[in-house]
């Protein structure tokens, strides 16, 4: 029996085949990248077909890589989560854009349903908060808009990603594909009772979406079907959203243990076993991961702007050529030089929840240099993992120490910054691909290659540590302005 665990990570900006070994060595990679559509103002959109073109691309290349279908023992996938597609279950094709995670154009419908006073009913059923982050105001937009969706009557099918990848995978060539969704998606949508595990029809119906046309939700690992498009079949066997993957390749399976995720947004979420933790501090409560039916919990917060501040400072504004220059440009100054950056490029997310909020840099004078604004732009993230480490606290789940992952984090600056801000130790793994490890770790428990996840965590590897070494009055004073330049912009919202 092949050993091989094959991985399907897509992303917000790119999606990529990554093959492991049980003991958690990489044995092959391929990426490309995915273009993000921008029709409007705080509208954010991809191609379903080029989710599906490229990743198909980028899995037959690892396959090949590795020797052939043959070679592989199961399928995993893990992918931005929140975004929603819309497809036609006879062609198996998409009907319209793919909404992602990041849109905003549901910011005056969410109002609404706030205004009305729903927001208690849908945080003690979900978990979640009145924000168009979640899927379940996207799909009752486009239900209203999109007449297309209606005109498909029984054939329509919506899903969030790994559902549209598993229905292709397991469609083959043509015919049906298998309509799924795994609790840690489906829980990120607003539609399902985290308590219960099944969609809601109480929350269905206040969003508008159309009950028939969603998925069944099941496990994070088993055999969910099997793809014959590589010349053998594979089965599919881990299922889970990036941040909750992350969680889990983090090995953070014990109540307290936290990890934080750097790539596109930033995403900390903290283990909280069988029971959903509540919070009076608007952070999520959200499912971790559901095994033979049985979910365990997390409290999470989301930054919205994270990884992608620094690609807007590249590609959007041109202040820098290379993501790696940052941490360069912000060891050649002593400081910020009161330089603050407040990444409200889509709104704050927790613990703010402000979806009009934009942002802003502060402090400027000719004394400062880019250098100057690069290292606001790095000092944001640890300010706003400050801003949730406040919130944790405040509902009783306090970080002792922070295993960090995502492409941010290779910034040795950045990751002793967060020690320094955060006044913990922080925990970085020697292979910072976390997400595609946890879903390979589920993939090994659900074609039975691991016993469970704590055999699996044996994957995760050699781990370096931060700690912390900055003076107390230089944190507090860093933090004042950091405080100050937030209120500003929250001042500058009708919310």
């Amino acid at each position: 029996m092949s050993e091989t665990i094959l991985i399907i990570d897509e992303g917000t900006t790119s999606t990529r085949a990554m093959a492991f070994a049980p003991d958690g060595r990489c044995l092959a990679t391929q990426a490309a990248e995915l273009t993000q559509h921008y029709p409007q103002p705080g509208w954010v959109e991809h191609d379903a077909a080029e989710i599906w073109s490229r990743t198909l691309a980028v899995t037959r290349a690892v396959i090949e890589q590795v020797g052939g279908a043959g070679h592989i023992a199961a399928i995993g996938i893990t992918n931005q989560r929140e975004t929603i597609i819309f497809w036609d279950k006879a062609t198996g094709e998409p009907i319209a854009p793919a909404i992602v995670w990041q849109d905003r154009r549901t910011a005056a419908d969410c109002q609404a349903m706030k205004d009305g006073g729903h927001e208690s009913l849908v945080q003690a059923k979900t978990g979640l908060l009145l924000d168009p982050y979640f899927s379940g105001s996207k799909i009752g937009w486009a239900w209203r808009h999109w007449p297309q969706l209606k005109e498909a009557g029984e054939r329509l099918a919506v899903g969030t990603v790994e559902s549209w990848l598993v229905w292709k995978l397991t469609a083959g060539d043509g015919g049906s594909g298998v309509h799924i969704t795994d609790a840690t998606n489906a829980s990120r949508t607003a539609l399902m009772a985290i308590g219960s595990g099944g969609w809601d029809d109480g929350l269905i119906d206040l969003f508008g979406a159309p009950r028939a046309a969603l998925p069944e939700i099941v496990d994070c690992a088993g055999h969910f079907g099997e793809t014959t498009l590589f010349g053998a079949p594979i089965p599919i066997c881990g299922l889970a959203g990036d941040q909750q993957a992350a969680t889990i390749g983090q090995s953070c399976l014990k109540p307290g243990e936290t990890k934080a995720t750097f790539g596109t947004g930033a995403f900390i979420l903290t283990q909280a076993g069988a029971i959903p933790p509540v919070s009076r501090h608007r952070l999520l409560s959200t499912i971790a991961w559901q095994l033979g039916g049985k979910r365990a919990y997390a409290l999470e917060g989301s930054v919205f702007v994270a990884g992608s501040l620094i690609k807007w400072l590249r590609d959007s504004v041109g202040l820098i050529g290379t993501a790696a220059e940052t941490e360069v440009l912000a060891r050649s100054v002593l400081d910020n030089g009161g330089v603050y950056c407040v990444p409200a490029l889509s709104g704050l997310g927790a613990p703010w929840w402000q979806p009009e909020a934009r942002g802003a840099i502060s402090g400027l004078s000719f004394a400062n240099s880019r250098a100057h604004i690069v290292r606001a732009a790095l000092e944001a993230m640890a300010h706003q993992a400050n801003d949730l480490k406040t919130a944790f606290a405040a509902d009783g789940v306090d970080w002792a120490s922070l295993r960090i992952d995502g492409g941010m984090v290779a910034n040795d600056w950045m990751a002793q910054d967060m020690a320094d801000m955060l006044a913990i130790p922080v925990e970085r793994p020697a292979f910072a691909e976390t997400t595609a490890l946890g879903a390979a770790m589920l993939a090994g428990v659900g074609c039975g290659l691991f016993s469970g996840l704590e055999a699996a965590s044996a994957m995760r590897g050699a781990v370096e540590q931060f700690d912390p070494a900055m003076a107390g009055d230089v944190r507090d004073a860093r933090l004042a302005g950091w405080r100050r330049a937030v209120a500003s912009v929250i001042g500058g919202t009708s919310a």
